[in-house]
């Protein structure tokens, strides 16, 4: 079994609902939730003309291997609705890997970890309510350290 933390986002439609139906389905099909972050509403980041987000970070145990949890993964967005038009555009769901136990991979379409989640105050926050000391292999850090060294000024809330 490997603990994997996944990043769940959604602004389109009943966005805290979407992020409920995720978390079933993903407990269903990938493996064990032991912890989740609190919901936060995000401003859009990469492409900001478009409604908040809403945000959280999951926990789980699975006994798939990364290739398999990207495609199931990838059937859960789309059972919940989720077309692809352009890149960080608005989504009904959006399901991230951010790590993989400690793996590193580095595959044309699966980067583990997250290539981009030590850039993100909305992937951050919700990460280190659940895990501050998750250590990055690749950066060498804790979570921690990581959300207070990052210069993104991105409104981010923890909602009730």
């Amino acid at each position: 079994m490997k603990e994997v933390y996944l990043l769940l986002g959604s602004n389109l439609g009943d966005s805290k609902k979407k992020l409920s139906d995720a978390l079933r389905i993903i407990e269903e099909k990938l493996g064990l939730v032991i912890r989740s972050s609190s919901l936060y509403q995000t401003a859009a980041w990469g492409k900001t003309d478009q409604p908040d987000f809403i945000n959280q970070v999951l926990c789980l145990r699975t006994k798939l291997p990364p290739r398999q949890l990207l495609e199931q993964i990838l059937v859960i967005e789309n059972q919940l609705g989720r077309i692809r038009a352009e890149k960080w555009s608005s989504r009904t769901i959006d399901i991230d890997i951010l790590f993989y136990g400690d793996l590193i991979l580095q595959e044309k379409d699966l980067i583990i970890p997250h290539p981009f989640l030590h850039l993100r105050k909305f992937t951050l926050m919700p990460l280190c309510e659940i895990n501050p000391e998750l250590y990055h292999p690749v950066l060498k850090a804790k979570a921690i350290d990581l959300l207070n060294k990052l210069e993104d000024n991105l409104q981010v809330k923890k909602l009730p």
